[in-house]
């Protein structure tokens, strides 16, 4: 059975004393005069908690990833994130198509600080052997298909050493089996490693299986509208039922958000 928790908006939320990320009263608004992006944005993730976002296209929810990630200053409000700077993941891969696999892994580590080459050499093999691409070191991007350049880019932002990844959308172009394939090892590195994730989809069935909160925001402003805890055992997969039943009560309060957007 789908064990689910909704908070409605303005409630607080029980988190960890030491979140891993905590953004209090955040507002965000790119030009002077104009309509908030985001407003008033009460959100904690524990440290190891995988949450992911969902809401209307358009609502800040790459917004608040960019604000998370330290890419841009929130207009009002705090974002702090105790243990540094989080990694963050895009959609596309954004490798550098003239290097390697493994010389994009070790641009992350010198960027960090890593002086030594073959300490560097020994990290990236073995960010790539977890991220199961051993023996892909020497190939460049197009040599990869697009699921494997994307868990370059994942050995990429593991290899940045935080406490907190952030993903923005990272499997939406890809097709639905290599995303399938893509889930199972992201929960298992999630669980091998104990970071913390903010996982942004537009996918409400991929953030039911994948997250053990799913967020929803508000179409403009984006502000917290509900809140999901969800209590389905992993491993998950999309096609079970108590992910399919939580997923249809949670596309019913998108509908209900997209709706007040297009009033």
């Amino acid at each position: 059975m789908t064990a689910a928790v909704e908070t409605e908006t303005g409630s607080t939320t029980t988190v960890s004393a030491e979140a891993a990320v905590r953004l209090t009263k955040v507002t965000k608004t790119f030009r002077d005069g104009g309509a908030p992006v985001l407003e008033g944005i009460d959100l904690s993730v524990a440290p190891g908690e995988f949450v992911c976002l969902l809401g209307a296209s358009g609502c800040g929810k790459s917004t608040l990833l960019n604000l998370i990630a330290d890419l841009d200053k929130p207009s009002g409000g705090t974002v702090d994130v105790p243990s540094g700077r989080a990694a963050l993941m895009f959609q596309e891969s954004a490798l550098f198509p003239w290097l390697s696999a493994g010389a994009n892994i070790d641009l992350a580590l010198r960027l960090r600080g890593r002086s030594g080459k073959r300490e560097r050499r020994t990290e990236a093999e073995r960010l790539l052997d977890l991220v199961r691409l051993r023996g892909a070191y020497d190939k460049r991007p197009h040599q990869l298909s697009g699921g494997m350049r994307q868990r370059v880019a994942l050995a990429r932002a593991l290899a940045q050493d935080s406490k907190v990844l952030l993903m923005d959308e990272p499997f939406a172009a890809l097709d639905a089996i290599t995303r399938d394939v893509l889930h199972e090892e992201l929960i298992r590195l999630w669980e091998t490693t104990g970071l913390a994730v903010v996982f942004v989809t537009h996918n409400v069935r991929e953030a039911v299986r994948l997250g053990q909160r799913v967020v929803l925001l508000s179409s403009r402003p984006g502000r917290v509208a509900h809140e999901w805890h969800v209590d389905i055992p992993q491993p998950r997969r999309v096609e079970d039922k108590a992910v399919a039943d939580l997923s249809v009560e949670i596309t019913d309060h998108l509908r209900q958000e997209i709706s007040r957007h297009g009033r």
